[in-house]
């Protein structure tokens, strides 16, 4: 199983280009994870979108900004 640049496993779900020409990737993190089903976006302008696996989101405009999401405090945490 492969696993990403956090160490989490996953497994893909669905992958391609949609009608805009911008590519996609869905994976599945399964239902431990904050967000089981996480995806990215890269656009054909050179922006990137992602839902991380631990609830948080990135976003780059592909001109030198980027904005990031921290995921939301969970209620099991103390």
């Amino acid at each position: 199983m492969p696993t990403d640049n956090k160490g989490a496993s996953y497994t893909y779900k669905n992958s391609g280009t949609n009608s805009q020409g911008n590519h996609y990737c869905t994976r599945d993190y399964g239902s431990g994870a904050a967000n089981q089903n996480a995806y990215h976006y890269s656009n054909k302008n050179g922006s990137y979108y992602y839902s991380n696996s631990d609830g948080s989101k990135y976003y780059n405009n592909g001109i030198g900004e980027a904005w990031y999401t921290p995921p939301a405090p969970s209620a099991s945490k103390k």
